[in-house]
């Protein structure tokens, strides 16, 4: 299977800290900033690091992006630069675009512009986001310490049609499945026999370095 790849555009805290994550877990990414001093601090820590004024179309198309699996766009504070790496990146038609925004208005504004998903300052963090992008059946964390975490998830296609006994999920990923979620909240009394379904959304405990082998698959 081929490496899952991410382009982050803007290495402010938030920018820094996802793109590191991102590659410590694994994907490729492509970072950029216009800030060399800021390529410098993670160029030996991402795939590829890249100077670049990320307000210009040419220079956003220069970086590649037509690649990626993910386009995070991070300057939530440079709504010009926001905008123009929005357009772009649906114009050269990356399946997912992400983009920090500053307020509810800037939100608005770049979900018109086509960005699948925006983040508010306080709402997102680097770190969450990186594990959302690992694997797409991650819906949400809630850390326990640095090495646990409860996570949110969808089913692996690969789970759906067998049940929790037979694909033995602690032994072959450490997890434990508390529960499933429900309109009432949270059922921990399900039947470790019956079958994963589509659309079923489960919580399970587990660490994180075990996380890892649920994205690779």
């Amino acid at each position: 299977m081929a490496k899952k790849a991410v382009a982050v555009l803007g290495l402010n805290s938030f920018g820094k800290s996802l793109a590191i994550e991102l590659a410590e877990s694994g994907i490729e990414v492509l970072a950029a900033d216009e800030s060399e001093e800021m390529i410098d601090q993670v160029a030996d820590q991402v795939t590829t690091a890249v100077a670049a004024d990320l307000a210009s179309a040419e220079n956003i198309k220069d970086l590649g992006i037509e690649n990626m699996d993910s386009v995070v766009v991070t300057m939530s504070g440079n709504l010009e630069a926001s905008i123009m790496c929005v357009m772009v990146a649906k114009e050269l038609g990356v399946p997912q675009v992400i983009v920090r925004a500053r307020d509810e208005r800037t939100k608005e504004i770049l979900i018109r512009l086509g960005a699948d998903q925006v983040l508010l300052p306080d709402k997102e963090y680097g770190t969450r986001l990186a594990r959302k992008i690992r694997s797409a059946n991650f819906l949400e964390f809630f850390d326990l310490s640095e090495n646990a975490a409860i996570v949110e998830m969808a089913p692996l296609k690969s789970w759906v049609g067998h049940s929790m006994s037979e694909l033995r999920l602690r032994n072959r990923y450490g997890v434990n499945v508390l529960g499933f979620k429900t309109r009432k909240g949270i059922d921990t009394k399900f039947d470790p026999e019956a079958p994963f379904t589509e659309g079923s959304i489960l919580y399970i405990v587990a660490e994180k370095d075990f996380l890892s082998r649920i994205s690779e698959e």
